[in-house]
C-alpha cells in the first residue's frame, strides 16, 4: 500500500516537472519575439461589384516593399521556411466593399490596418509591425452597361476580318465615357474552325495593363473561306527604290551593277496579293548607309535587298519570297558640284 502511494507521488511529480519544463519552453519562445523584414508581398483588388471598377491607378495588385513581422522564433523560423520553398506567398486582398468604397472616389487605404486584419496573417501566427508604403489611394469608377462591337485577332494583334459574329454586340459593363470595343484573340486552329464552320469564344474588355473583363456570354464566330491557293508569280522589272540618308543626297549617286537580276525574282502568292504588290509605288528597296561612303568610289559592294510585301497580306500569309533574297552590287560615285546626278538606264 505504501508502495503504490509512493509511485504515485513520483508519478505526480514526474508530471508536475514536465508540464513546468513545457510551459518555460513556451513561455521561453513567446518571451524571445523576432522581427523579421518581409519583402514583395502583394495587395490584390478582390473581385467587386460588376458595376464598379477598383485598382490602385489602373493597376489591380501593388507590390509592398516591405513588411515589418513580429512574432515568435519558431514562428519566423516557419515562415522563412515556407518563403524560401515557395510554399507560402504574402498576398492580401482588399475588398473594396468591406472597406466602404462602393461611390465612384478616391479613398485613401491604410494599408498597415489592412493587413493587421488579414486572415492570412493570422493563420501564420505573426504580428504586422510596420510595412511600407502604409498608405495608398484607391480608384473607384463606376460602370455601365452599354453594347460593345466585337473585334478578332491573330496571335499576332492584328485585326481579322470576319463574316459573322452572332450575336453582332455584346452587352458589358464599362467606364460610360469610353469607347472600348469587346476583343477576341483567335488561334490558326481557331481561325481554321472558323473557315469550315463556327468556333464559339467569349469576348472580354481591357481597362487597362491586367485589368480585364469578360462578357458572360459566348459569342459564335464565322471566318469567310479560304483565301484562292498560292500561285508561283516571276515578277520582272520590279519598282527599285534607292533610300539613302540625308546626309549623303547631293553628294552621292548609287550604281546597282547588277540591276537586272535584283528587279526579277519569283513570289508565291494568291492573285489579289500579287495585284496590291504590284501596285505599290516600290517593290524593292535598297537602304545605303551613311559609311557605306567610307569605301572607295570604285569599290564595289553588296547589300540585301528589302521586299516591300504588302502588311496585310504578309500576316495572311498570303505572300512570300521563293528565291533566295537577292543581294544588290553597287557602287557609290562622288558627284562633283558641276555634274548633274547620275540616273539609273537600262
Amino acid at each position: 500500500m505504501q508502495n503504490t502511494m509512493l509511485r504515485k507521488v513520483k508519478y505526480g511529480k514526474i508530471a508536475i516537472v514536465i508540464f513546468l519544463t513545457v510551459l518555460i519552453w513556451v513561455w521561453t519562445d513567446l518571451a524571445l519575439d523576432e522581427e523579421f523584414p518581409v519583402s514583395n508581398a502583394r495587395i490584390i483588388v478582390a473581385k467587386s461589384s460588376p458595376n464598379l471598377w477598383v485598382s490602385f491607378n489602373d493597376k489591380s495588385s501593388i507590390l509592398i516593399d516591405n513588411i515589418e513581422l513580429k512574432g515568435p522564433a519558431s514562428k519566423i523560423a516557419e515562415v522563412k521556411r515556407k518563403l524560401k520553398t515557395g510554399s507560402l506567398q504574402l498576398e492580401f486582398f482588399l475588398d473594396a466593399e468591406q472597406e466602404g468604397m462602393v461611390k465612384p472616389d478616391e479613398y485613401p487605404l491604410d494599408v498597415l490596418n489592412l493587413l493587421r486584419k488579414s486572415d492570412q496573417i493570422r493563420e501564420i501566427g505573426l504580428a504586422v509591425q510596420s510595412c511600407a508604403p502604409d498608405k495608398l489611394t484607391v480608384n473607384v469608377v463606376e460602370l455601365v452597361e452599354k453594347p460593345l462591337d466585337i473585334e478578332c485577332f491573330d496571335e499576332s494583334g492584328a485585326l481579322l476580318e470576319v463574316k459573322s459574329i452572332e450575336p453582332s454586340k455584346v452587352v458589358m459593363y464599362v467606364p460610360a465615357d469610353s469607347r472600348l470595343t469587346a476583343q477576341v484573340p483567335l488561334t490558326p486552329r481557331d481561325i481554321k474552325q472558323a473557315r469550315l464552320s463556327v468556333v464559339e469564344k467569349t469576348p472580354f474588355v481591357v481597362f487597362a495593363e491586367g485589368q480585364t473583363r469578360h462578357a458572360l456570354d459566348p459569342v459564335q464566330i464565322k471566318m469567310p473561306p479560304e483565301a484562292d491557293s498560292l500561285s508561283d508569280y516571276t515578277i520582272e522589272q520590279a519598282k527599285l527604290v534607292i533610300a539613302m540618308s540625308v546626309n549623303l543626297l547631293g553628294d552621292y549617286d548609287v550604281d546597282v551593277t547588277n540591276y537586272n537580276d535584283v528587279v526579277t525574282f519569283t513570289i508565291l502568292a494568291t492573285s489579289e496579293a500579287k495585284e496590291a504588290y504590284e501596285n505599290q509605288t516600290s517593290q524593292v528597296t535598297l537602304n545605303i548607309l551613311d559609311d557605306d561612303k567610307d569605301k572607295g568610289p570604285n569599290e564595289e559592294q553588296r547589300r540585301e535587298v528589302v521586299y516591300n510585301f504588302p502588311e496585310e497580306f504578309v500576316r495572311k500569309d498570303e505572300i512570300k519570297l521563293t528565291n533566295p533574297r537577292k543581294q544588290a552590287k553597287f557602287k557609290l560615285i562622288p558627284l562633283t558640284s558641276t555634274k548633274a546626278p547620275m540616273t539609273r538606264v537600262d
